[in-house]
């Protein structure tokens, strides 16, 4: 597109106004995520990193869960959170754990600096360093660091696609390159480039021509390990279910058989899906992460 449309960008972009009730979800969400934490053995604020942001909460698989926990441990999920990587926490996500924890998974929950104090480069590169120390210290927690995957919603998952096909051995001589071996992407983002010109967030992006080819996942070259399932909510705006196609066409479907709609959700409350045993999402995730439904 030769010149953007700017309002046709908000339309498209900004989930809060084309969600009035968000907060009612958010509200939600913090309900659900004291709840979890009042009810479900957790650590919270460990460092992966030294930085204050670089932080994670852990959430150990439940004894409630309905197999003994192998001898190698647990599969691990890392859900990472979004809000247009400028906002929102991993507090106020603790209520995806117990679906996971439930069936048997070892959850971990990290944080991130926060754009615009640093770009989207950054945070990138923030999400490897605590997805190595999760690699490293997983048995600690009853993990397995050998089947680790990835769930991200939005800006988290569009971390989630980076992280997949990220060169790990590069990174660090000890990581295998196949660290992580699936991701789920829950209206994920793999084009910067018209959130580059987006006004609503451009002053804290402050995304750079070079930023976006570095940090598109669409422009990146597709995964040699690994799949990425990309789901979005069939209510969501025309671009984020644009996005949702575009990661498919651009990896190919080998390296992402599933991307789907899922229909009569907006961009929040198909992350609630996630949550819930009885829906496609969630079954979806359990058979990526655990090899069920």
């Amino acid at each position: 597109m030769a010149s953007w449309d700017k309002q046709w960008l908000d339309r498209m972009y900004n989930n809060r106004a084309l969600v009035p009730e968000h907060a009612a979800h958010f509200a939600q969400w913090a309900d659900a995520s004291d709840d979890a934490r009042e009810v479900h053995v957790h650590k919270l604020d460990v460092a992966y990193g030294d930085e204050p942001m670089e932080t994670l909460d852990v959430f150990p698989r439940s004894h409630l869960a309905p197999q003994p926990a192998p001898a190698a441990g647990a599969p691990v999920v890392v859900f990472i959170h979004g809000g247009w990587w400028r906002s929102l926490d991993k507090a106020d996500h603790s209520f995806i754990a117990p679906a996971f924890t439930n069936q048997g998974a070892c959850v971990m929950i990290p944080n991130y600096a926060l754009c615009p104090a640093v770009t989207i480069p950054q945070i990138t590169l923030q999400m490897v360093k605590a997805l190595a120390w999760v690699y490293r210290n997983a048995r600690k927690y009853g993990g397995d660091p050998n089947r680790i995957h990835v769930v991200g919603h939005s800006a988290g998952g569009h971390l989630a696609a980076m992280l997949l096909d990220c060169l790990w051995p590069a990174y660090a001589k000890d990581l295998p390159a196949d660290l992580v071996k699936g991701a789920m992407s829950i209206s994920g983002l793999y084009d910067l480039e018209p959130i580059m010109h987006t006004p609503f967030l451009k002053d804290s992006l402050k995304l750079t021509p070079e930023q976006v080819r570095l940090a598109s996942p669409a422009l990146l070259p597709a995964p040699r390990r690994g799949v990425l399932y990309a789901v979005a909510g069939g209510d969501e705006s025309a671009e984020f279910i644009r996005h949702n196609q575009l990661i498919q066409q651009a990896w190919g479907k080998k390296v992402v058989p599933v991307c789907e709609t899922i229909p009569g959700k907006n961009h929040f409350s198909v992350l609630e899906d996630l949550t819930a045993p009885w829906t496609h999402l969630h079954q979806l995730a359990s058979r990526l992460v655990l090899g069920r439904g």
